[in-house]
């Protein structure tokens, strides 16, 4: 079978001037590319490079692949910059993995996932939506501190931008102690990712995240949990602590959880999954506070890196090889598809 890899190529070097240092987090490396390719090699597909955008469409009119392996984020700051190849895929008929176009684009709004998971009855952290407003953001945000205030949002908070993933735009500094950090933080944010910024209650607890894989039914991966080297009440999963993990956490997997709160993570877990209409693999991350799993997103794309992804060392930690994992997510979508 030929299989097209459908990606977004982190660029070399330093990050545009004026952008965050993490415009790019998102994309993939080399490394990535060619880990997937020789795991379909192995498999004896032959895997062809796509990419994203012009390419990507260019390649699908001239010689369309048999399936479209989709792990592209989109470029820009669009909400529904993820949905983009699975939208195209669908408009010409070629098969791909993962989930649909409005699958991916409500999970990559944190807002709106927030939204589906309350109406499954998922627990989500007490949040509200600041939007940039037009002009001059500076001095505009000491207004919105009442509104914390009504929101039952008492300090500490966390906030993120609404539509990034890969832990774009969650710093050490977005957990926000006091209300002097409080405009400053959020204005930031707002220059820096041009979207609205969710403001959460800081659900202090473990870290914990769940993989998901297949289809009738998924089945959970299993749950890994995220142990700070340092403990404290205010522990971050930030960008900072995910560039360099090795000095910064433990990964323990199977997470030692009581095994009624390891049940109820799956199942809101599966809940969104299913809620969402999501597709061959996901990965939910929660926070649990005395006992009580805390939904805060779900990725339908997560990164496959096999040297830093979250789900691949969920699956080392669980006794799986990285082709293993990936040949899964293949052969749940190639039945879904109907390819097999």
């Amino acid at each position: 079978m030929r299989i097209g890899i459908a990606f977004d190529l982190k660029p070399a070097g330093p990050a545009p001037a004026g952008a965050p240092d993490d415009v790019h987090e998102e994309f993939d490396s080399p490394v990535t590319v060619k880990a997937i390719a020789d795991v379909f090699r192995s498999l004896g597909h032959t895997p062809v490079e796509l990419g994203n955008g012009r390419p990507l469409i260019e390649a699908l009119l001239k010689n369309p692949p048999d399936l479209v392996f989709n792990f592209a984020e989109g470029s820009g700051v669009s909400r529904s910059r993820e949905a983009r190849v699975p939208a195209v895929c669908e408009m010409l008929g070629v098969p791909y993995t993962g989930s649909d176009p409005l699958a991916l684009a409500v999970a990559l709004d944190k807002d709106m996932t927030r939204r589906v998971a309350e109406s499954l009855g998922v627990t989500v952290p007490k949040g509200i939506v600041l939007a940039p407003p037009p002009g001059d953001y500076d001095g505009v945000c000491a207004e919105f501190l009442p509104v914390l205030e009504e929101a039952g949002l008492p300090l500490p908070v966390i906030a993120k931008p609404t539509c990034e993933g890969s832990s774009k735009g969650i710093r050490n500094r977005c957990l926000i102690r006091t209300a002097s950090e409080f405009g400053p933080t959020v204005v930031e944010l707002w220059k820096n990712y041009r979207q609205p910024v969710l403001v959460e209650e800081f659900i202090s607890g473990d870290e914990v995240t769940v993989g998901i894989i297949g289809n009738d039914p998924p089945e959970p991966l299993g749950i890994m949990r995220v142990l700070p080297k340092k403990p404290g009440d205010h522990f971050v999963y930030s960008l900072e602590v995910k560039r360099n993990w090795e000095e910064s956490v433990e990964y323990e997997a199977p997470a030692d959880l009581p095994p009624a709160v390891t049940r109820a993570i799956e199942a809101d877990a599966l809940a969104v999954f299913a809620g969402l209409g999501c597709r061959d693999v996901a990965r939910a991350d929660f926070r649990v506070r005395d006992g009580v799993p805390y939904f805060l997103e779900i990725n339908p794309l997560p990164g496959l890196n096999p040297e830093s992804g979250d789900i691949v060392f969920l699956a080392y930690r669980l006794g799986l090889t990285y082709p293993q994992l990936v040949g899964s997510v293949l052969d749940a979508a190639v039945t879904r598809c109907g390819l097999g």
